[in-house]
């Protein structure tokens, strides 16, 4: 059998120093090493002799692929580490490596395993012997070891004595401190198949250490956000669910509270993200104050907190809690040299009037807080059925607006512009119309803050500089005079890193030259941050492209920034239109005046009468465009306005 099997294995295993038998699955030996042999004392090369005379190799076979520490039968003072493999069908190999005992009273443990696991003997609290492997673990010396208790080392929440002797021992996670103070953690694997001692106990000694910093890091990173040390949304909803149940036992209400850090992203846009991550370290620290045994605080990311209030007796009691939260958040942060002043946007729901599910009052505290924040800001909202209501509608419309740009919905629609002094159409802006399949033209009022919420503006800005693009070339090769298309954009368009790239892109696709596009940012986006903004209208204006600031008048802007920035236009807000309005004329007579004297041009919008008209001629106004002259309209009905060449 030993031939047939192992035909290739005689020269192998001579040439092999560690002690290894080949046996089959009744224990008698096929093969091995002559260290194996002279280990067991058995004769080599024997066709009857068999393993089980020398190691109990059921317990072996039982064991199967772990290591077991037995003794020799025939001497009970010889111990070894012993694993039994089976290597093909029938057929086991047996390794082993020496583990001596020298005589009843005193017990030595080979070191050969210095970077294996430990090795321990020990009787009750005494410890009678360890390897190197044991000892460095740790940081002590052998000889340090045998003068402590085991007691000193390993911190047991029972009797030592009834874990060492316990049936929960192997599975149990065993805490201890090494010579430096510094935790350890270990696990411990009863190796004794008989007593060697009255009371004594070979223990296999495992260092877990890292795999629970492991996991402890895992699970600190499952509910916990990083950046704030504060629990995260999963913690959150855990502590919530477990509320909701104690509280219909009790019962009892409950308030979740939604808070959105206000202006928090012009923040981070003006003085940079590391800034902003020491502000939300200081408004979390902020959040902490209000810490006590009814409340539970936590970072969903952003600029966004949650906070649980226990045992509220009205909504009356949760609004004090939101009134206290706003003027904590009113007082000033001192981050580096600024002091920044911050406010906050509170959403409220109440269990059980309010929801009773977590995802519930989640859902209606957030809804709550989007209202108050989109109308007034700095201040609270408990949640109402109605914004349920008009939330479901904004999903609604959010769902359709994706569809909207899949199955071409949008439409562009101009609006001519003219020279005041020529009379000639000189341009067109595009205005974004949604041709909804069921519900008709849905005006852009409705639907353009929620796609900058959603970020669907980006792709939606993409199609309309394109479409305008592409148009106004269509034009030009009507043999239509050339004009140029004006194009508006929203905040986040404008800062985006590759929007002029993106831009140079569609215009070498549509083959419309620079110089025919003029891209309108409103007067508040141009002036958020002035060097970033500066940077990017220079690219711009490099590349040929002109720009104008729509809305003027309205915002803040100084005749510093606009003695520095390459706009070319300003269009005066239709506002300031109004012929009832005396301070009106004023206002844009200085537009006007101020425009030239920085070599600019000036279009006037919302231009209905001929008053206007003629009051913008008398002050030298550019260019005009309103329902005067035309309303917006698709491009076919517009060609009778363009001249051809």
């Amino acid at each position: 059998m030993a031939d047939t099997l192992f035909p290739f294995n005689r020269k192998l295993l001579s040439n092999l120093t560690e002690a290894i038998l080949f046996v089959n699955q009744t224990g008698i030996v096929l093969a091995g090493t002559k260290t194996a042999y002279t280990l067991l004392n058995c004769p080599m090369h024997s066709v009857s002799e068999n393993v089980e005379n020398y190691l109990d190799f059921a317990k072996l076979k039982s064991a199967e692929g772990r290591t077991s520490i037995l003794s020799l039968k025939h001497e009970t003072s010889n111990f070894f580490e012993v694993k039994c493999i089976l290597v093909n069908e029938g057929v086991y190999g047996v390794i082993l490596k020496p583990l001596t005992v020298q005589d009843g009273s005193s017990y030595r443990l080979d070191d050969n395993s210095k970077d294996c696991d430990g090795l321990l003997i020990v009787a009750n609290d005494e410890i009678l012997d360890c390897n190197e492997s044991f000892a460095n673990m740790f940081q002590y010396s052998k000889k340090e070891l045998k003068e402590k208790r085991l007691n000193d080392l390993l911190q047991f929440k029972t009797k030592l004595t009834d874990r060492l002797w316990g049936k929960e021992l192997e599975s149990a996670l065993i805490t201890g401190n090494k010579k430096d103070g510094s935790p350890i953690y270990i696990q411990v694997i009863d190796y004794s198949n008989h007593d060697v001692k009255e009371g004594a106990k070979i223990l296999l000694v495992k260092n877990i250490t890292d795999q629970i910093r492991n996991e402890k890091r895992i699970e600190y990173m499952a509910y916990y956000d990083e950046l704030t040390d504060l629990p995260n949304r999963n913690f959150f909803m855990k502590m919530l669910h477990e509320a909701i149940v104690k509280a219909k036992q009790e019962p009892t209400q409950l308030a979740v509270y939604f808070l959105d850090i206000d202006y928090f992203k012009e923040i981070n846009e003006t003085l940079g993200y590391s800034f902003g991550d020491k502000l939300l370290k200081a408004l979390s620290h902020k959040l902490k104050t209000f810490l006590d045994a009814d409340t539970f605080i936590a970072r969903i990311g952003g600029d966004e907190f949650l906070l649980l209030q226990h045992g509220i007796t009205s909504k009356e009691h949760s609004v004090m809690l939101a009134e206290e939260l706003i003027a904590e958040f009113e007082k000033p942060v001192k981050i580096e040299e600024h002091d920044i002043y911050t406010s906050i946007s509170i959403g409220i729901s109440v269990y059980p009037s309010n929801g009773t599910s977590p995802e519930a009052l989640l859902t209606h505290a957030q809804s709550a807080m989007h209202v108050i924040k989109e109308k007034h800001r700095n201040n609270y909202k408990m949640f109402e059925t109605s914004i349920s209501e008009n939330f479901k509608s904004m999903l609604t419309m959010e769902s359709d607006l994706r569809k909207a740009l899949q199955k071409e919905q949008f439409e562009l629609h101009y609006q001519p512009q003219k020279n005041l002094i020529t009379g000639e159409i000189v341009g067109m802006e595009a205005l974004l119309r949604w041709n909804h399949p069921e519900k008709g033209y849905i005006p852009p009022l409705d639907f353009i803050s929620l796609a900058e919420r959603t970020g669907l503006i980006i792709d939606i800005g993409d199609w309309v500089m394109y479409e305008a693009c592409r148009q106004n070339k269509l034009w030009q090769g009507g043999g239509y005079d050339p004009v140029i298309v004006s194009v508006n954009l929203s905040a986040k368009q404008f800062h985006q890193k590759d929007l002029v790239s993106k831009i140079q892109h569609i215009l070498n696709e549509t083959g419309l030259e620079p110089k025919y596009l003029e891209l309108e940012i409103t007067e508040s986006m141009a002036m958020t941050n002035e060097k970033y903004i500066l940077n990017t209208l220079q690219q711009l204006r490099e590349l040929g492209v002109l720009v104008s600031i729509d809305d003027f008048g309205t915002g803040y802007s100084s005749l510093r920034y606009l003695s520095v920035f390459p706009v070319t236009k300003l269009k005066i807000d239709k506002t300031f239109m109004d012929d009832n309005q005396k301070q009106n004329k004023a206002i844009v007579k200085s537009i006007i005046h101020m425009s030239h004297s920085l070599n600019m041009k000036v279009i006037a919008e919302g231009v209905e009468t001929e008053e206007q008209i003629a009051f913008l001629k008398e002050e030298k106004c550019d260019e005009m465009q309103g329902y005067f002259l035309s309303k917006p309209l698709p491009p076919g009905k517009l060609v009778h306005l363009l001249s051809t060449g």
